[in-house]
């Protein structure tokens, strides 16, 4: 790959103002128009937009930043550099697994490139609920339609890999619908290792799209930059405290005097992702008169079924997602039993075999049949039941973030429903042997079989394998101030002078991928900000 461009080395040789890490040191005060915490998929739309307003920007990331030419399609390198805690993020139970990224892009950096709007019955339920009346389709899709320009969003017109064919041919020898989804990409080399970093720049992340955008209009960025509190008083942020991390996340060695660094701007953006974004407030004794600050943190909870058939189907190979289902979530009452899409991830080595339970002879075997594996998983429907509320961002002793997300009978049989419909799909599909992913189940070579065997399995956190690659809410949008801690402009509540950007605005899950919701209602957002501080108009444009 080294034949091939790399932009972000080439923005630094043209000049950009990158500091921190192995960059020039950071001083130890700052003063600039908007600092904004994060460089994901919200900071990133906003970091564009407010520096093509002609605001000075800062935008603070506490990891590394890493491009094409440090990404080498390895496991071993990829988890510890551009996930958070090395992708080994977990609930306080440990019974839920997180994947969140730890890298300038943020997670765009290292998701499947899954992209679809917010769906209509998640935004109905918002306006119902939340008070939140201009949450519309009509008003949001313009918004919508000039994220996808800007990333290159559309139908991904290749081919299926057996990987995701599978999960259609099932699905339609059963009579569900299955369609292709739109993919955030440009030149695509369809290698499969979107969830090690892209080493062709293909995924148009804020990596290579936005933060460039915003370093050539003279943003600065803050690399291995951990931003810890805000100062405030009167109603508003005076300062962001900031200190500098090693790659690993551990706090840099430093002298005391260096230790510390204060970034002092007229507005603040926080967009460090839901469980960071709320943490930081939580550390800065942000207020929170009516009990919402953490609540409401919600995650699309992931139960999987792993099977194996006669032919290889490679899923490391091809484009990582490309077909679902959204049959068991329209078939469902948004607010009746958990309503859960269907879609096929990619495996790798290690994120398979961390993944899969056993040991032994038995865990030999399924490793052994990893050319021939075939996994769905299924994301449940979470935040629009009583009896699925959600869980709480709260702080650990060194002031670190954690998510508490209990998991409720509710939860957990859907769980159970999302199970049977996969193992079925896997069946008609011609599986020779399926095994959901639970601690007490035994690989099934029949639908019948695996049927009765899974309608007896006790669903319990632990013994059934959960993670999740999409958090959302904990600081949740809403139209008073006793439903959230955002309005539906983006400020927040008590604060006057800070914005939230990210995916902790969300008041329930999307019910979907939810990385091009975050682009379209932060576009939304950052073009009324740049508006209000600067007196500009600015769109979002290719």
């Amino acid at each position: 790959m080294s034949q091939l461009k790399d932009p972000i080395r080439e923005g630094i040789q043209r000049g950009w103002k990158v500091l921190g890490g192995g960059f020039k040191p950071i001083p130890e005060r700052i003063v600039c128009d908007v600092a904004i915490i994060g460089s994901g998929a919200g900071a990133g739309i906003t970091a564009e937009l407010l520096a093509k307003a002609g605001l000075q920007v800062v935008i603070i990331e506490e990891g590394p930043l890493k491009s094409s030419s440090d990404f080498n399609q390895l496991e071993a390198e990829a988890y510890p550099s551009l996930y958070q805690e090395s992708a080994a993020r977990k609930t306080a139970d440990k019974a839920i697994n997180i994947l969140q990224g730890r890298c300038v892009g943020g997670s765009t950096t290292v998701n499947w490139t899954s992209s679809f709007r917010t769906p209509a019955p998640t935004l109905k339920f918002w306006q119902d609920h939340f008070g939140l009346a201009d949450y519309n389709e009509g008003a949001l899709a313009p918004y919508f339609a000039q994220a996808e320009q800007r990333l290159n969003i559309g139908p991904w017109l290749a081919a299926p890999n057996e990987n995701n064919a599978l999960l259609r041919r099932g699905a339609t020898r059963l009579g569900i619908p299955a369609a292709s989804i739109a993919r955030n990409v440009k030149g695509c080399w369809n290698l499969g290792s979107c969830g090690l970093g892209c080493p062709t720049n293909a995924k148009q992340s804020m990596l290579v799209t936005t933060i460039p955008a915003a370093l050539d209009l003279g943003a600065q960025l803050l690399t291995e930059t951990r931003a810890e509190r805000f100062e405030l008083a009167n109603g508003r942020v005076t300062a962001l405290i900031c200190r500098n991390v090693a790659p690993n996340g551990a706090l840099a060695q430093a002298a005391p005097a260096q230790a510390a660094i204060k970034i002092i701007a007229k507005h603040y953006v926080l967009a460090g992702g839901a469980i960071n974004s709320p943490a930081l407030l939580l550390r800065s004794g942000a207020p929170d008169p009516h009990g919402r600050l953490g609540t409401r943190t919600f995650l699309h909870p992931v139960v999987m079924s792993s099977s194996i058939f006669a032919q290889k189907v490679e899923a490391w190979s091809g484009a990582p997602q490309s077909v679902y289902t959204d049959h068991f979530l329209q078939t469902q009452a948004i607010d009746g039993p958990m309503g859960y899409k269907l879609e096929a991830p990619p495996l790798h080595p290690l994120i398979f075999a961390s993944t899969v339970p056993g040991m032994g002879q038995a865990q030999h075997d399924l490793l052994a049949s990893f050319p021939h594996n075939h996994t769905l998983l299924a994301l449940l429907r979470d935040g629009f039941h009583e009896e699925s509320p959600g869980g709480k961002v709260g702080l650990r002793g060194d002031g670190s973030a954690v998510l508490d997300y209990p998991l409720s009978d509710y939860v957990m049989e859907g769980g159970r429903r999302a199970l049977l419909s996969m193992m079925e799909i896997q069946f008609a599909a011609g599986a020779r042997q399926v095994l959901p992913l639970h601690e007490m189940a035994s690989p099934y070579t029949s639908w019948e079989a695996a049927r009765a065997a899974v309608l007896a399995l006790p669903m319990k956190p632990r013994l059934v394998k959960l993670v999740s690659a999409h958090v959302m809410g904990g600081c949740g949008l809403a139209g008073t101030e006793r439903q959230g801690v955002t309005r539906p402009d983006g400020l927040h509540w008590q604060l006057e002078n800070l914005s939230i950007h990210d995916g902790s605005l969300f008041p329930t899950s999307i019910g979907a991928n939810p990385q091009l919701s975050v682009y379209g209602v932060v576009n939304r957002l950052a073009q009324g900000l740049a508006r209000r501080l600067a007196g500009r108009d600015v769109v979002l444009a290719a």
